[in-house]
């Protein structure tokens, strides 16, 4: 399960991709399929999270590793790279690195 804590000070990744709708399930099974077989399987995976829009245009996956170095290990994986392909193939994708700052809980009524 994905864990957001600042002091972790693991790599977050949020990709978004662009999808027509129609294709949308399919980038959905696309990216399961990766992530089940390939790239939970690599040195420094700490979790992912898959989301897809409600008006079916976007796919987004919140991904954590332990270092930026092994998330590059991974791209670098013969394993997980025919995956991204295909995606690119049905999708734009725009990716970017982040570093958790601070996270919120709700304040409990007294």
């Amino acid at each position: 399960m994905t864990k957001i804590n600042k002091h972790d000070n693991f790599l977050t990744l949020i990709n978004v991709f662009t999808v027509d709708p129609v294709n949308q399930q399919k980038l959905v099974d696309l990216l399961t399929l990766a992530t089940e077989s390939s790239v939970r399987k690599i040195k420094g995976f700490v979790s992912s999270s898959l989301h897809r829009s409600i008006d079916g245009t976007k796919v987004t996956m919140y991904a954590q590793w332990k270092s930026i170095e092994d998330y590059q290990n991974m791209r670098k994986n013969s394993s997980a790279s025919p995956f991204l392909e295909q995606a690119l193939e049905i999708a734009k994708f725009e990716m970017g690195m982040y570093e958790v700052v601070d996270t919120f809980l709700p304040i409990e009524a007294s």
